[in-house]
């Protein structure tokens, strides 16, 4: 795992590649390379996996007319280059990194097509001055890109291309109702109005000033009802199994996260089966003032016992003051998923012991994990209710309090009696909306940055809920699980993994993300992934004889800490001290009365506003360190 960055211009500045290096230094802390030619700049921060003694970038071709820079791991790149050494290409190492070089000069931009991994990279062609940049199929590894002044910027993280002074930080105002209304930025979108994302699964050409985009992958949901239960387990497992082996490969230490979920206990499993040596696992757990919250450590404890892994534990306190910075240091952008904080500690751990570590993420979007699935399974039932009885409910369930102590049962209940009489696609954006439009709206009274973005924002995600690559029309939940990882999973999720784990210098695998085995599972019908309202039922039926009762039937947790309750509490005087009226009034986009009401009521316990007072204050934060201090 790596950083890696370049600039194509006819001004090049050695000074401005060290210095947008140097910010990449926790991405590649074991070796730095940069290459200047008249036309570009190349640089590259080196994580060492594989080849440690000639894995060197940027790495040449025979002639020295291509180079690349690359970031991520390629796991088929053994059979790749035997086949490309057969066909006369002469290699200098044994690096994955080579092996994509190689393959371009054979297939040109056609290459990724054979790539099996998560990658990022970008090749310089200098005969004819092309520069060609990929990113993986499901956006495991970030690439952002930029044009500016003439010049065209692209690097692994945004602070690469912000290193220069003179780059426009203008703030783009769909991706700030976006970032409010989903506590992250999605799509192409990012909070500077000059910076945009390479969407996952797609190629990006640059030439004589001129950009061409290509998509070369989507997942075509496609259900294959021609074949029965047993097939699909059997055929889940084999494929898993392979999924998570081929990611063993490394010659640095290797572990695994282990929350005590069904995914990353899966993972454990299978790493253990083929691994040949006890497995190093990872957990958290929390600490401070976390009102009773579901902590599942014991479960972890379970599988660690089975398979006797050398398992360690933390356990995460609210003493996050200098944690915050940090945070908002490694996303260079306002994001608000609290997960950040649980991810940024295990990462840590992890990195103590290990430089590898494999995690059972997209589980969820591929088996129908979160409870807002479970509310699209239990809609068709709902409104078949009458309209009265509907509407008694959801008043009765808003006269309720929400629970503020990890058990979101009644919350999530509410959510659903708002969103279940809607059409498809828009109960699901009130499933994964966090912040609604009227609360939105009067946090931005008497700023003009509201006005019409608010529908733009939504379309973001109804867009990829309609998609045709659904192949069933009525398939609501099917389309929600692609919407989620079309956008959720690849812009929040990944991202905090990718940007907590690089804090540490850890690269982190995820074999459910393994494009083949999710092209497999996009042929399984919907109702075996969630059957009789159970949740991952198939996954469930094909591990079960890996995983003990206890693991595969408790209540979900997820990878989030007690926020409600540290900001009730520990971190109140936080949330004061950045939200205070003198604050606000740097920027003057939110109304500072709403901003005293919605924490008056938290505080007092009337409301729960968890989510909205922890974006304000990773926003707060960011705006005072990138845009009020634009020189640090």
């Amino acid at each position: 795992m790596c950083g890696i960055f370049g600039k194509v211009t006819k001004n090049l500045s050695r000074e401005e590649l060290e210095q947008a290096s140097n910010s990449l230094v926790h991405r590649g802390p074991d070796d730095a390379g940069i290459y200047i030619s008249p036309l570009i700049g190349l640089g590259h921060r080196r994580l060492s996996i594989i080849d440690l003694a000639g894995g060197h970038q940027p790495v040449f071709n025979e002639d020295g007319s291509k180079c690349i820079v690359f970031n991520g791991e390629i796991f088929n790149y053994v059979g790749l280059r035997d086949q490309l050494i057969s066909k006369g290409h002469v290699f200098s190492t044994r690096s994955d990194t080579e092996t994509i070089l190689h393959a371009y000069e054979e297939w040109g931009e056609t290459c990724v097509e054979r790539l099996r991994g998560m990658f990022a990279f970008a090749i310089w062609d200098e005969k004819s001055k092309e520069l060609f940049l990929a990113r993986d199929r499901l956006g495991i590894k970030p690439l952002f890109y930029a044009e500016h002044d003439g010049a065209f910027y692209f690097a692994s993280e945004m602070k690469a291309i912000l290193a220069n002074r003179h780059f426009p930080r203008e703030m783009d105002d769909l991706a700030l109702i976006a970032y409010f209304s989903y506590s992250y930025i999605p799509k192409a979108l990012t909070i500077y109005k000059h910076i945009r994302k390479l969407l996952p699964g797609h190629t990006l050409t640059v030439q004589d000033g001129r950009l061409k985009f290509r998509k070369y992958w989507d997942l075509h949901i496609a259900p294959d009802r021609g074949k029965n239960e047993a097939y699909f387990i059997h055929r889940l497992g084999e494929i898993l199994e392979e999924a998570v082996r081929i990611r063993l490969m490394s010659e640095v230490p290797l572990g695994a996260f282990l929350s005590g979920g069904i995914d990353s206990s899966t993972v454990v499993a299978l790493m253990s089966r083929n691994l040949g040596s006890a497995a190093n696992t990872f957990c958290i757990g929390f600490g401070g003032n976390a009102g009773g919250y579901l902590d599942e450590r014991l479960f972890a404890r379970e599988v660690a016992r089975r398979y006797s892994t050398n398992h360690r534990e933390y356990e995460v306190h609210p003493e996050i003051q200098g944690l915050l910075e940090t945070i908002v240091s490694a996303f260079d952008e306002p994001f608000a998923d609290d997960s950040a904080i649980p991810s940024y500690y295990v990462c840590r751990m992890a990195r103590e012991n290990v430089t590898v570590a494999l995690s059972g993420l997209g589980g969820d979007e591929v088996f129908a994990g979160y409870e807002r699935y479970l509310g699209f399974a239990l809609r068709k039932a709902y409104t078949r209710f009458p309209l009265f009885m509907r509407e008694n409910l959801r008043s009765t369930l808003e006269r309720l309090p929400e629970r503020a102590d990890g058990h979101y049962t009644i919350n999530h209940m509410k959510r659903f009696a708002r969103s279940a009489s809607l059409p498809p696609d828009l109960a699901y954006l009130g499933f994964a909306t966090k912040t609604g439009q009227k609360t939105l709206k009067a946090l931005f009274s008497g700023s003009e940055r509201f006005g019409q973005r608010w529908k733009a924002c939504r379309d973001l995600l109804l867009s990829e809920f309609n998609s045709e690559n659904v192949e069933e029309p009525h398939d609501s939940l099917h389309r929600a699980m692609y919407c989620d990882i079309k956008t959720y999973l690849p812009e929040d999720i990944l991202s905090v993994t990718d940007r907590m784990s690089m804090q540490h210098g850890l690269e982190v695998r995820v074999p459910f993300l393994d494009h083949p085995f999710m092209e497999f599972c996009a042929t399984i019908p919907v109702e075996l992934k969630m059957k009789w309202f159970q949740k991952k039922y198939l996954l469930k039926k094909a591990v079960k004889h890996l995983l003990p009762h206890s693991v595969l039937h408790h209540r979900k947790q997820g990878f989030v800490g007690p926020m409600t309750q540290w900001l009730k509490n520990d971190l109140k005087p936080t949330v004061e001290s950045h939200l205070c009226e003198d604050n606000l009034r740097k920027h003057g986009l939110f109304n500072a009365k709403m901003v005293r009401r919605i924490l008056a009521e938290h505080f007092s316990g009337k409301e729960i506003h968890d989510t909205l007072i922890w974006s304000l204050l990773v926003f707060q934060t960011w705006y005072e360190r990138y845009m009020e201090n634009r020189e640090s």
